[in-house]
């Protein structure tokens, strides 16, 4: 399975990664990475991005060091309406959103229906274009019903290689992602496979999800960001939807 794009990446403006974006694109022009989504989180979790930060991404070339750069945001769920963390002109402003639940940004959890329903609403949200780490115990989710949601709606979901590594801070994730991906393939479901890297050494690192994709028999025709490509053509859709 070759992978030529990381749509999962973070720099220092997250407050807790240790990269910069020069030093992102190095280690993906090391790694033959094509194509890079820089993907901050937003402003609700503790220590991230300010609102400005996503606003003046602008800034930011196409590309450095031949490497593709696209302009995103991990935005963070806040409440029980699904609404996100960033007012829709930033998010229609950027290349890529991922929406996540995380701790300690207004939303803290609820049972399986709850939290289903919560993130049913979120990517009702047209400036939603993937489904960051849904397997994560701390937010528990009835997967089938997310996965049939997604695929009506064509939005893709990670399957991310931070959430099954030894240091991850989603611990029994595998279980939850390796039954999300064999629903996916099921239902046909776009998948990415994403390096959620807080380190640029860990840029294009998918490793582990691509072993888990295997498993879960996920083609690779069903992997978003095997080509760079795919993922333009995928978000230039995206953004004519909304129009």
């Amino acid at each position: 399975m070759k992978l030529t794009c990381d749509l999962h990446v973070h720099t220092v403006a997250s407050g807790h990664a240790f990269s910069t974006v020069l030093e992102v694109a190095r280690a993906a022009a090391d790694k033959g990475v094509e194509l890079v989504a820089l993907t901050d989180h937003g402003p609700a979790l503790p220590g991230g991005a300010h609102p400005y930060h996503f606003w003046n991404l602008r800034v930011i070339p196409e590309k450095l060091g031949g490497v593709r750069l696209l302009r995103g945001v991990e935005a963070n769920i806040i409440n029980e309406k699904g609404e996100l963390d960033l007012a829709p002109d930033l998010l229609g402003s950027l290349d890529v959103v991922h929406v996540a639940f995380h701790n300690h940004c207004g939303y803290e959890g609820g049972d399986r229906k709850k939290n289903t329903d919560v993130l049913i609403r979120a990517i009702e949200n047209p400036y939603v274009d993937f489904i960051a780490h849904p397997g994560s115990d701390y937010f528990p989710l009835h997967l089938e019903a997310v996965v049939d949601v997604a695929a009506e709606k064509g939005i893709p979901i990670e399957l991310n290689n931070s959430s099954l590594l030894e240091t991850t801070s989603r611990p029994g994730a595998r279980e939850r992602d390796l039954e999300l991906a064999k629903l996916a393939a099921a239902r046909g479901l776009t998948l990415l496979v994403t390096s959620d890297a807080h380190i640029a050494t860990d840029v294009g690192n998918f490793f582990a999800a691509a072993e888990l994709a295997r498993e879960a028999g996920i083609p690779e025709e069903l992997i978003l960001n095997s080509s760079a490509e795919r993922v333009l053509s995928y978000l230039a859709k995206r953004r004519e939807s909304r129009e």
